[in-house]
């Protein structure tokens, strides 16, 4: 079975860091583009974060660039994303996920984490 177990997430006050950790197993981690997700209170789930299947490749959403980055370390299966100059806008539940496509449309992404919580307090 597919697991996505993300990790990093907490309380952190605006202008802090924060870098968030996914582990993946049950998938050939290095045939997928990976990425992240992040839902706020009583929004819909919104794409953050895409990285190709080799790392040579990056997308991210404009509410996020400069501020975050995502990266991939196959040989241990994880993908990160590294927070800077959180704002209170950033509080979710942020998850990763796994796509064999490049898209942003989160319907075409067939494996997802359960999430870990960032909470920026001002």
């Amino acid at each position: 079975q597919v697991q996505l177990v993300e990790s990093g997430g907490g309380l952190v006050q605006a202008g802090g860091s924060l870098r968030l950790s996914c582990v993946a197993s049950g998938l050939a981690f290095s045939d997928y583009n990976m990425g992240w997700f992040r839902q706020a209170p009583g929004k819909e789930r919104e794409f953050v974060a895409i990285i190709s299947w080799d790392g040579g490749t990056t997308y991210y959403a404009d509410s996020v660039v400069d501020r975050f980055t995502i990266s991939r370390a196959n040989a241990k299966n994880t993908v990160s994303l590294q927070i800077n100059s959180l704002g209170p806008g950033d509080t979710a539940v942020y998850h990763c996920a796994a796509t064999r496509s490049w898209t942003t449309s989160e319907v075409d992404w067939p494996y997802w984490g359960q999430g870990t919580q960032v909470t920026v307090s001002s």
